[in-house]
């Protein structure tokens, strides 16, 4: 089948399987944005079309997984930090199918990423989904998260919002110290075998402990949170080609720690011991104790940040930048996709643009897609693999 220009495709896409018009769409979104000619086009989708038809998929180029990652950042509707989605660091590892392989790298791009606090946006693409098979599966929600202990009296130390993954871990033979700030071990799945389960090395991870630049109690509470937010269960989708294991990261935005993961009453719930602190009149809506409690937390947490060198973005300029995201692509005439209640702030949205900012949430491809929890689908929770608790990454260096 030949494609010559675009107005074919528009005519005879419905008469193509889904996963060519998907593929046809984004290489024509490829072609026009990488200044491809319709030379180029043609003959690419005409491999395509013959590979398809013998393996009813097909492989993409190094150059098609790159742009494809980076619009992917781009229309991502839940992100107020695409600004920077040209400058995504892109890591083809589709070559890596096992567990051991895919753990080594991981370590790496927790390094590479990190790099010391200057942390550098980043995705690592593991191999696709082959049609009507399982792929690749990365349980943890994050590379980076803490485990969460239930208590006898139903209280949690640690992470409430870890509460199955830590227990998942534990049925798998992980031992925590049961503290607040256990890094939870890794389990990672490949088709057709057990999960497995990985710690990670301590040295890899920066954390960042948390102190207050004008209340010297605030190092007494214990408090720290690590460097690197990398999402590690959503689902990459380019021309209808499925990356289960694409985990990727930026930066934070200081909300995301000073007000979901210590301030949500569901997560680590500090508010009410910051105002104890603070001498709050805890008992009074009007003394608006929440909020005073809430702003020093966050202010800790971006003093914190700046005073070990770790980047982190304020809600202030994270808007700022949204905005001039939104600038500059409509100099392109490309709309910006946008959750409008995960795109403003959870600190004082109004005080920021994008609250103001009317936006539409659409699905563009290529995207980002989360998928369903792996260990509620039809797991045997009893037959879990034993853990691997040797790091293959040291192995790999040794050998």
């Amino acid at each position: 089948m030949i494609i010559q220009h675009e107005e074919f495709k528009q005519k005879n896409r419905t008469s193509l399987p889904t996963t060519l018009q998907e593929a046809t769409d984004y290489l024509i979104l490829f072609a026009r944005e990488q200044n491809l000619s319709a030379e180029d086009l043609e003959q690419r989708l005409n491999r395509i079309y013959q590979e398809y038809e013998q393996t009813s998929t097909y492989w993409q180029t190094t150059e098609e997984l790159v742009y494809g990652a980076k619009v992917a950042w781009r229309n991502s509707v839940n992100c107020i930090g695409r600004i920077g989605w040209q400058s995504l660091t892109v890591r083809d590892l589709r070559h890596l199918t096992t567990a051991e392989d895919i753990f080594v790298a991981i370590v790496e791009h927790i390094k590479a990423a990190t790099n010391q606090g200057k942390i550098r946006p980043t995705i690592s693409i593991f191999a696709p989904q082959k049609p009507g098979e399982e792929g690749i599966r990365i349980w943890n929600p994050q590379f980076i998260r803490y485990a969460g202990y239930r208590q006898s009296d139903g209280t949690v130390i640690g992470d409430p919002d870890q509460l199955e993954l830590t227990e998942i871990c534990q049925r798998m033979g992980w031992k925590g110290s049961g503290s607040r700030f256990d890094i939870l071990p890794m389990i990672i799945k490949s088709p057709k075998q057990p999960p497995k389960l990985f710690d990670l090395p301590k040295e890899v991870v920066m954390e960042v402990p948390i102190t207050h630049p004008d209340y010297s109690w605030f190092a007494d509470l214990g408090l720290k949170w690590h460097a690197l937010p990398a999402v590690s269960d959503w689902r990459l989708e380019i021309g209808d080609i499925s990356y289960p294991a694409s985990p990727f990261n930026g930066w934070y935005m200081s909300a995301e720690i000073g007000v979901r993961n210590f301030s949500d009453a569901h997560r680590y719930n500090m508010l009410p011991v910051v105002a104890e602190k603070m001498d709050l009149n805890t008992d009074s809506k009007i003394s608006l104790w929440k909020d005073r409690a809430l702003v020093e937390l966050n202010i800790a947490v971006l003093h914190s940040f700046a005073e070990h060198g770790v980047k982190i973005v304020d809600h202030h300029t994270a808007s700022k930048q949204f905005m001039q995201h939104w600038e500059k692509e409509e100099k392109y005439n490309r709309i910006v996709p946008a959750d409008w209640g995960r795109t403003i702030s959870p600190i004082s949205p109004s005080t920021t643009e994008v609250f103001h900012q009317p936006m539409r949430n659409v699905c563009l491809k290529p995207n980002f897609f989360p998928q369903p929890i792996p260990w509620h689908n039809k797991i045997n929770l009893s037959s879990l693999a034993q853990p691997i608790m040797s790091c293959p990454f040291h192995h790999h260096l040794n050998s």
